[in-house]
């Protein structure tokens, strides 16, 4: 056994290049690769996704891609890439590919979520819990980690305002692999240093994101055959409340409008579809007063994605009601339960409160990341309490689709954002 546990401790032998070049058409593309001077030894990534596979990061460092006249980054526009000794105010277990992937994906939802503190918590590079507040950036880490108490359980802390001591404190109390912030206040690293495993970056540009909306960069996908697809970098147009369009469709000269959302609404959804951004497809986002309720990740089908997203909504509700009370996890407190009458009594009364409480969908938003085929995923959504809706629009079945929302009582709002926002 603790052979298997060294893997995870040991590096991979990087013997990748130092220097990677692609020739762009009539531009040459340059990349080099990243490495740091930790405990007086140069070491690139610790390892690949996984503890066997060797890997290396690299930052474009000459040449500027451009496609159709559209200019893509390029060198000196770096956040990940271009981390530094300097950047790492604790290396810990230096970090490996996934640690920063999180943290890039992380850095591309929170450029949409500038004009406000945000807080992302991820985890296998899509957001566990996600959370922005006019309160400050403690708020919305909170809120963040109580969205999936569970999940957040070694991810990676990323947030878009200098990191305060209420903020250091929640992350110190828990278990996190990173945490990354444009800053951190007075005495805020020294409480993280307390977990000595545990990376800490500091990324100036996390706190100016607000110069790469709408930035595209080269987005190159390696085939398993050793090929590429390049592709332009997903941006997304909602950028205000005011980007959303109406729900309106017409079918054998019936013309149908959906109800237009509230103030409070509005601006749940155009949280939600920033959150989008890095979500993997299939995917639906369930959000409340600025905070994720449950996120639903690549599933196959559209009202699948519904389906399992609520399900993990009413169990994390009723984990928080367990570990609020008990300091344990739901699934510890079932396994314990079968000796303890009174925490099995409890449990049926957290239960109980929790389909009361429908997992605290009541008066939520929901975006869907693609439109919806049929109206069973939008009727399976509005069981549950969802108030209004954020999708694409463009189906065949739209008139279908804001026909649901109109027959709900109360009658639930529906926009399109008209553009689908798949990541693979």
């Amino acid at each position: 056994m603790s052979q298997l546990k060294d893997m995870y401790k040991n590096l991979v032998r990087d013997s990748f290049p130092d220097k990677v070049g692609i020739e762009f058409g009539e531009t040459r593309l340059e990349y080099r690769r990243r490495t740091w001077d930790i405990d007086g030894e140069q070491k690139g990534l610790r390892y690949g996704e996984n503890p066997d596979q060797p890997a290396a990061l690299y930052e474009l460092s000459h040449g500027v891609p451009v496609v159709d006249g559209i200019v893509y980054k390029g060198p000196g526009q770096g956040l990940v890439s271009a981390l530094t000794e300097a950047n790492m105010l604790q290396a810990g277990k230096h970090p490996g590919k996934t640690n920063l992937t999180d943290v890039d994906n992380g850095i591309n939802i929170l450029q949409y979520l500038h004009s406000r503190p945000a807080a992302l918590i991820l985890k296998h590079n899509n957001p566990s819990g996600a959370a922005w507040s006019k309160a400050g950036i403690a708020d919305a880490l909170d809120k963040a980690y109580w969205s999936d108490r569970i999940a957040a359980f070694g991810g990676a802390v990323v947030v878009n305002r200098p990191l305060d001591r209420a903020a250091a404190e929640l992350i110190d109390a828990n278990y996190f692999e990173v945490v990354a912030a444009p800053d951190f206040e007075e005495g805020v690293p020294d409480i993280l240093k307390r977990r000595k495993n545990l990376r800490i970056l500091r990324i100036p540009g996390l706190g100016e994101l607000e110069k790469a909306v709408g930035v595209p960069f080269l987005d190159i996908k390696s085939l398993s055959d050793g090929g590429l697809i390049f592709q332009q970098s997903f941006v997304n147009r909602i950028r205000s409340v005011d980007d959303f369009l109406p729900a309106t469709a017409e079918k054998d000269g019936l013309a149908v409008s959906a109800r237009k959302p509230t103030p409070q609404e509005a601006d749940d959804l155009l949280f939600a579809w920033a959150v989008e951004a890095g979500v993997t497809s299939n995917s639906v986002i369930f959000v409340k007063d600025g905070a994720t309720v449950a996120i639903g990740t690549g599933e196959q089908d559209r009202v699948g994605v519904v389906a399992i997203t609520v399900y993990k909504a009413y169990t994390k509700y009723t984990d928080t009601l367990v570990f609020k009370k008990y300091g344990t996890s739901l699934y510890e407190a079932r396994r314990a339960a079968k000796q303890d009458d009174a925490l099995r009594q409890f449990l049926l009364e957290a239960e109980a409160d929790t389909l009361r409480a429908k997992g605290g969908l009541i008066g939520s938003v929901l975006v869907s990341d693609g439109f919806f085929p049929f109206r069973d995923g939008v009727d399976a959504a509005i069981e549950h309490g969802v108030t209004a809706i954020a999708q694409p629009g463009g189906s065949m079945r739209d008139h279908e689709i804001i026909m649901a929302v109109n027959e709900a009582c109360p009658q639930v709002a529906m926009v399109f954002t008209g553009q689908r926002s798949f990541k693979h």
